[in-house]
């Protein structure tokens, strides 16, 4: 097995290799845009890498070179967002992928920690499976982090404690809890995003104003090195058990066509 799980730094023949005895992608997206005077713009990218390469790591897969930018305009008014248009973003997730597919690939994990990419990866991941003929799952990162810390994290906040974990459990140097100051009111900043996640309601905001007027809200100070290097990997461990049962279920349904061969706790 390679020793690296990331694909830009693996040989030509590595990939080769990896696709002929397990022919898994993963494909991390984010986004890079304001978090606050603590956290650095790339913070939702940097989450998504991390746990992705968790997850190829126990389910021998490799991790694709992912698009850092998302579609973010909700936090262009804050200097230090870039976004795609939907339309670009979607052509770079499939493009990327369909390049991978033509090498082997069949199996495609996309770990996603940015809401505002949601919509175009369900239109990328339809194109994907229906045109190139890739099994697809897309699993939201940030939605499984917040199942399982929310409840000891005040839920998942914009520039809040979950996602300083993720941050120090890769990037720790880019932290700077001491300037966490300034926050939005919790209750505010909870109320609408969970207006914004339901299932019957999408209201469309304008911006991060409309959730937090200072740009994030939240409580990071708790935020360690190594409770975010354990919640990594929980959520790694929690996504690969899911996924593996998930990816079967799919190979059946598609009558047995899509290879599975998880191998938990590869390394």
């Amino acid at each position: 097995m390679p020793q690296s799980r990331i694909f830009a730094n693996l040989t030509q023949p590595e990939i080769a290799a990896q696709f002929e005895r397990n022919p898994l992608i993963l494909l991390p997206t984010g986004s890079v845009e304001q978090h606050g005077a603590h956290l650095p713009t790339g913070t939702d990218s940097f989450a998504a890498e991390l746990v992705a390469e968790a997850v190829a790591r126990r389910m021998d897969g490799v991790v694709l070179p992912g698009p850092m930018v998302g579609v973010t305009p909700m936090h262009m008014p804050y200097a230090g967002t870039v976004t795609f248009k939907p339309d670009t973003y979607i052509r770079v997730v499939t493009e990327v992928c369909e390049s991978a597919a033509s090498h082997g690939a069949k199996l495609l994990m996309i770990v996603n920690w940015h809401e505002g990419n949601i919509p175009s990866l369900a239109i990328a991941a339809e194109d994907l499976h229906r045109r190139v003929g890739l099994t697809v799952l897309t699993v939201q990162a940030c939605y499984v982090a917040e199942e399982l810390y929310g409840g000891q994290c005040n839920g998942l906040t914009h520039g809040g404690e979950i996602e300083a974990l993720a941050v120090l459990a890769t990037r720790p140097e880019l932290v700077h809890l001491d300037r966490a100051g300034h926050s939005s009111d919790l209750r505010q900043g909870s109320h609408m995003d969970k207006l914004r996640r339901t299932r019957s309601f999408q209201p469309v905001l304008t911006d991060i104003r409309n959730i937090a007027p200072t740009g994030w809200y939240g409580d990071p100070s708790s935020a360690t090195i190594e409770r975010g290097i354990a919640m990594v990997d929980r959520i790694a461990e929690a996504i690969a058990t899911e996924a593996t049962e998930l990816f079967v279920q799919l190979g059946r349904a598609l009558g047995g066509t899509a290879e599975v061969k998880h191998l938990h706790g590869a390394k």
